[in-house]
Formats: structure tokens, sequence, C-alpha cells
């Protein structure tokens, strides 16, 4: 896959900061291409000091998996909100490098521009992969909605504000909702389609839920 050379991973969190700042102006939420075949969903989980990475790739809309990447590396960043991706990212490049198949969009557990810096991972990563990318946070760092209709499917624009960053999307009725934002190269509608139409009865869309299974189940490994 082909990856920007944007920069270090080994920084200090001041350093990172400035990174972030510097990517703004690279930030491009139009879509790459109409072709949506291939979805892939990144998760990472951690054993002690070991972050584990899952990549897992599904037909689209079809949702068959079609292939599996795994990565270790050991965790040499600190859990700073707001600086996830210089924490994960290495890991999830790693386990981006097994695979083999063309990724048309790539979701993460976590923020794509509804970040106060409009830096979340699934951006950073988005233009360091330069792939398209939506970020599925379970948290909110930044932003104000309208109330949110308890009933699947339903959503609500996310600013920050005048600024339309994202949207608070319950993929469950009485689950808690989840806090959905391009990352890079798509755009909102598409955004907010795709997610809706990968709802399949849990908090989060099927695709990160099975992979946070997936890179559980082998996070013990060498």
């Amino acid at each position: 896959m082909d990856t920007v050379p944007l920069h270090s991973w080994q920084v200090s969190p001041e350093e990172a900061i400035a990174i972030q700042k510097g990517l703004r102006e690279k930030i491009l939420l139009k879509r790459k291409s109409k072709k949506l075949e291939r979805i892939a969903a990144a998760d990472v989980t951690y054993r002690e000091s070991i972050a584990t990475a899952g990549v897992v790739v599904f037909s689209y809309p079809e949702l068959k998996i079609l292939e599996e990447g795994l990565a270790r590396v050991e965790v040499k960043f600190p859990y700073i909100p707001g600086l996830l991706s210089f924490r994960e990212g290495p890991c999830i490049i790693k386990a981006l490098e097994k695979i083999k198949e063309d990724i048309d969009l790539l979701l993460f557990d976590g923020q794509g521009i509804a970040h106060p810096r409009r830096m979340g991972i699934a951006t950073h990563l988005g233009i360091y992969l330069n792939i398209p990318s939506v970020g599925c946070a379970k948290s909110k760092l930044v932003g104000k909605n309208a109330p949110l209709a308890n009933r699947e499917g339903a959503n609500e624009p996310l600013y920050d504000g005048g600024e339309m960053i994202g949207y608070v999307v319950r993929c469950k009725k009485n689950a808690k909702p989840i806090f959905v934002s391009p990352g890079n190269l798509i755009d909102f509608e598409t955004t907010l389609k795709v997610v809706l139409s990968l709802c399949r009865g849990h908090r989060v869309p099927e695709p990160l839920r099975l992979a946070h299974i997936f890179v559980n189940k082998n996070k013990k490994g060498g």
C-alpha cells in the first residue's frame, strides 16, 4: 500500500501536536473514487506494553470476510486523548502491510475530523496511506448536536462552532451513539450513507465489531 512519507512516528507529544496542525491543510473531503467494493476495518488492543492491530477486509455490501492482517509492536507513545494516531498508527500500518486486497474505504475505531485539530486517527492515517477513511468513535472529543432519537439509524449533524465536523449516529435502539466523521478522501454524505448501511443490530458498524473480535482473539500470540 502506498504511503506518503510525512513524518516520523517517534516524536514527543508537543511535536505530535505540531505535526497534526501542519497536516490539516492536506485534508480533502471529496471522494477519491466512486468504487466501493471492499471495506476494511482496523482495531487495536493491548497486552502490557504490546499493541496488537488487526485489519479485516470485507466485500461490500455483502460483508463477506476476504482477508485479515495482524501485527504486534511495542507501544512507545503514551495514551493522550487527541493523539491516538501516534500510539496506534505504527501498529495499524504494519497490519495493513499484510493485506494484499485493494481497499476502497478504511474504517477506524476513533475520530476523523471530529477532533479539536481536525486530525483524528482516521484523518491522519487516511492522509498518510492516501486512502479514503472514516472515523467511528465511541466518545466525543469536540462538538455539539441536537438530541438524538432512540431508534436504529437515528443521526444528527455534529458541529464545532459553525463548522460541521460529522454526525452522531445510533446504530441500535437503546444503545449509546457513536461519533462518525469523514477522515480523508471522502465526503460527508457518503460517510453517513456507508456507516448506516453497515449497522447490523450492534452499537458499532459490523466491520469494526468483527475487527475487534479478530484482534482480541489474537492478542496473546508471540
